[in-house]
């Protein structure tokens, strides 16, 4: 089925790249500083919101029914500045079996916390018992460039895990491109495996490009980034695509290849988008597959999904984003780089999300939970 959905991909696409939008189906309302919505994909039908605070909350029917608390840690989370709180978070591709799922806050004094947690047998409800910590990142000097993207590759089953450069204008600790730090990268780590790390809850892939020989730490997969707001995998061509935040010109999305090495540098602090940004020759490191200037109220890239669901066909192949602060949302397809503007809204979007059967929601700062759905 995903050949076959990713063969229809680039000709929908494109035939009908001028003639459709987009609009919001409401869904749900009055969440709290929402930073993401995602599905387990264990066939529940369920949406998880992910509040800043430090609270998830399980909503049944896609949304549309009923509500309840599946995560409070409110005492352990840091949200006293805008971009700390809890960020991120990622169920097991097993996770119908072994109830474990993983998430990514700041925790108080503002270093990034990795951490693993186990529902009950039903799961319907986190054991806040069951918690423990996988990775801690220091984070301390500024409040901002958290990152906090979370997901697992469909190939290998690794967590991809993407961090800010640690915060200040124009990265003045040099940390993305430092190859001995974990700020500004995007990391690849073996949760089911042992012996790595502080705490010995997981393991560097040996096909990690610095793990060995080459110096660098064990756990990064990707660096040179800024700040990634939200990474994800296509359904269909299981490509990355990664949404890297810029300083005050350009955003970015990066996308890497099926069963591409890792290694990567996209540029960060030397390149702003496909721009010199500091000390760089022409290029450095990998340019992006699509950037947009901070003209017309642009500030920050809201990374989203390759749309594979059935119900909305315009949609199907089609790589959807959004800036956070002028509300516009754009597409491009999944093997493109040729970027539409599909509407021009009100909205400040903090993250996409899908459901279990492939459908795009959204959340709003203001606590608003949206289907995505194309005219």
């Amino acid at each position: 089925m995903a050949l076959l959905v990713l063969a229809m991909a680039g000709p929908l696409a494109s035939a009908s790249a001028a003639t459709w939008t987009v609009m919001f189906r409401p869904v749900a309302t009055g969440f709290v500083a929402p930073t993401q919505v995602t599905s387990a994909r264990d066939g529940s039908n369920r949406l998880f919101v992910v509040e800043r605070r430090g609270v998830i909350k399980a909503i049944a029917d896609n949304g549309a029914g009923a509500r309840s608390t599946f995560l409070d840690i409110r005492g352990l989370v840091d949200d006293s500045a805008g971009e700390r709180g809890l960020l991120g978070l990622a169920f097991h591709p097993n996770f119908a079996t072994n109830h474990t799922l993983f998430v990514y806050y700041t925790r108080n004094g503002g270093d990034i916390v990795l951490a693993r947690y186990r529902t009950n047998d039903a799961g319907t409800v986190v054991i806040n018992s069951t918690g423990r910590l996988l990775l801690v990142i220091e984070h301390s000097a500024r409040s901002n460039h958290n990152g906090g993207a979370l997901a697992f590759g469909p190939d290998d089953g690794y967590l991809y895990i993407g961090t800010g450069d640690g915060g200040g204008a124009g990265d003045p600790a040099n940390n993305a491109q430092n190859r001995n730090s974990l700020l500004g990268k995007i990391l690849r780590i073996d949760v089911d495996g042992t012996g790595n790390g502080p705490y010995g809850r997981y393991r560097d892939p040996s096909t990690n490009p610095f793990v060995g020989a080459t110096p660098g730490k064990g756990e990064i997969w990707a660096y040179g980034l800024r700040n990634p707001w939200r990474i994800s995998f296509d359904r269909g061509s299981r490509r990355l695509f990664i949404a890297d935040v810029g300083q005050n010109r350009y955003e970015e999305v990066d996308r890497q290849n099926r069963f591409a090495r890792g290694g990567r540098n996209y540029g960060w602090d030397r390149m702003e988008g496909k721009h010199c940004f500091s000390n760089c020759p022409p290029t450095i490191g990998t340019l992006p597959i699509v950037e947009y200037s901070h003209a017309g109220g642009n500030c920050s890239i809201t990374g989203g999904f390759v749309y594979r669901g059935a119900t909305q066909t315009n949609l199907i192949g089609q790589y959807v984003f959004a800036d956070f602060c002028s509300g516009r949302i754009w597409t491009v397809p999944w093997d493109g780089v040729t970027r539409t503007q599909r509407r021009d809204t009100s909205r400040m979007i903090t993250s996409f999300g899908e459901s279990d059967d492939g459908e795009l929601y959204l959340v709003t700062i203001d606590g608003a939970l949206l289907q995505l759905l194309a005219t």
